[in-house]
């Protein structure tokens, strides 16, 4: 393996876990604030629907580091052949 393709695997890599990551949050964020607004399933604060939805990206990001270890090296996924 040459240290160009090194380079682009990592890059690969990090792009893959940094918009998984990101994807997590913002979707976390919408559900949290749909669920505290209009069908006001509970009561959340602007900074506990941001805590809530950082909660859930950091989970995504300890998985897809974990899931370097078990699944495809270049991918943030667990799964085989991603």
């Amino acid at each position: 393996m040459t240290t160009t393709n090194v380079i682009r695997t990592a890059r690969t890599y990090g792009r893959d876990l940094a918009e998984r990551t990101l994807w997590t949050f913002l979707l976390a964020a919408g559900g949290v604030a749909l669920a505290a607004g209009p069908a006001d399933m509970f009561n959340a604060s602007l900074w506990q629907t941001v805590g809530a939805a950082g909660i859930a990206a950091v989970g995504s990001l300890l998985k897809g580091v974990l899931a370097r270890s078990i699944g495809d090296k270049n991918s943030a996924s667990t799964a085989t052949g991603v």
